[in-house]
Parts: C-alpha cells; structure tokens; sequence
C-alpha cells in the first residue's frame, strides 16, 4: 500500500518535487479539452469514503488493493460499496491511478454536477467562495477542504485558468467535493456583477485591503470571498470588482501566505464573525 505523504510547502521559485510533478502532469492529461467539474475518479481512502458516504452520485466502482492494510476506514468503504467493491491486485491499482497518494483505493464515479451561479447566489445568507486562477490542484484541493469545514455554501471555479476535480484536487480535497456545491462561469469579474446585483457582499482577499479580515464590516452578510492566484493574487479586474477588500494581517518578516493557508484563516474567521 502507497502511503499518502505529508502535503509539500509552497515555495516560490522551487520547483515540484518528481512525485508531485508527476501527479500534476497526469492531471493536466486527465482534463485537458474538458469543460465540465471532473471528478469521476476518486482516490485515497478519505475522499472514497466521503464519496460513498454521501451518496450524492452513483459510484460505478470502488477498486481495492488486495494487499491493503485493513483498518476502520477500509472497512466501512467495503461496506457501503456494495456490489460496486472490486478488490483487484495492486499492480492494476496502481496502473489506474493518476496519483501516487492513493492508498491502495481507486473509485470511478458518475462526473460532478456544476449548479448555476443564480442558485448560489439566491441561498439564505449566503457564504460563498470564488477562486480567481488557482490552477495548483492540491492549493484547489487544500482549499475546498477548507471551505467545506467553514461553512462555505458554495464555490465559483472559472472554466479557463483554473483547475479542474482531478484525482489529485479530489484527494487533496478529502472529500469535500461530495458536499460543495459548485459553479463553473466564464469569468470571475462578471460573476462578482451577478453577486453585487443579488445583494451578495464581493470580498477580496489581497495584501494591500484596507480592512483586516479579522473585523471584517460585511462578515454576516450574504458574501463571496474571492482568492488570487498562486503567487499573483487577484487579477485587476476581480480587484476592482470587488466592493470590499480585506488583508490578513502579517507580523513576521514575510508578507504573503500560500492560497489555502489564506483560505484557512479567512474562512474560518469569517465563519466565527457569522457565528456570533
């Protein structure tokens, strides 16, 4: 069985170690030319839990390595899998996987349903994330995971520039793909001007704001907090769209944080602000 590794510091200017690259490489292979969520392969144990557990979409198989060590997890995937349970031997595992964390379990699922972008605006008190070109499958992943335990109501994803529900965003993500509901548009800005016309808050997260997340004004209204990409942040247009623009504040020597850690603690401390 394939141990899942540690997740690998984001640092600017160093490159992907082999296995990552790997990874990201199969990824790109897996959804090139695709205009859709993804999703339909699911590896690691976590993730084929969460997807089966859900039941939110007809899983078609649920490979398990014949030498995988049992534990509770493994177990209850044999359960809920029913007829659906294939224990196969691990070489044809790992020759379907496109990852190298996949534990010695391979799902293939029916693909995500993106919902429309009205749909999320229109939820009561609405929490919502949008990512402006976060193409690193694990930052996707990282993120979604966190979104998902903060009470995030839904995700806006644009269909260029960002990446798609790879096996290993599915993995990184730990199964929080199974209960975000998700929105692919053409671009971010335009999906900013259907927020504002709803009535939902647009919140960038950028360095530069003006406000702390930490008092953040609109914290417990209907909101979507928008991320930048990996090492650029907010694209100038999303910029200027959004109404509020709120920084993390820094008290160390560096002065930015990879895009899932700034998911992390803005997500959660909104999700405090709205608690209250």
């Amino acid at each position: 069985m394939t141990r899942g590794r540690p997740p690998q510091r984001s640092q600017r200017g160093r490159r992907p170690g082999p296995k990552v690259a790997r990874d990201v490489e199969r990824d790109f292979r897996s959804t090139k030319g695709r205009d859709d969520l993804g999703g339909d392969q699911v590896e690691g144990r976590r993730a084929v839990l969460e997807l089966l557990r859900a039941g939110r979409r007809r899983a078609r198989s649920v490979m398990v390595s014949a030498d995988a060590t049992d534990d509770v997890v493994l177990a209850e995937i044999a359960e809920l899998a029913g007829s659906a349970l294939r224990i196969v031997p691990s070489e044809r595992v790992v020759a379907t996987a496109r990852t190298d964390t996949h534990q010695g379990v391979v799902a293939r699922a029916e693909p995500l349903t993106p919902v429309d972008l009205d749909a999320l605006l229109d939820q009561d008190n609405a929490f919502i994330v949008a990512l402006d070109g976060v193409t690193d499958p694990r930052n996707l992943g990282a993120v979604l995971r966190v979104a998902e335990t903060a009470g995030v109501t839904g995700v806006i994803l644009p269909r260029h520039r960002s990446a798609r529900i790879t096996p290993t965003v599915a993995k990184a993500a730990a199964g929080a793909i199974e209960y975000l509901p998700m929105a692919l548009v053409s671009g971010i800005p335009a999906a900013l001007s259907s927020a504002s016309r709803a009535g939902v808050w647009s919140v960038g997260l950028d360095e530069r704001g003006d406000q702390s997340v930490f008092s953040l004004s609109v914290a417990d209204q209907p909101i979507v907090v928008v991320f930048g990409a990996e090492g650029q942040g907010l694209a100038r247009l999303t910029r200027d769209r959004c109404e509020v623009v709120a920084h993390i504040p820094m008290h160390g020597m560096l002065a930015s944080l990879n895009v899932s850690t700034a998911a992390a603690i803005a997500c959660h401390e909104i999700a405090r602000g709205r608690a209250r």
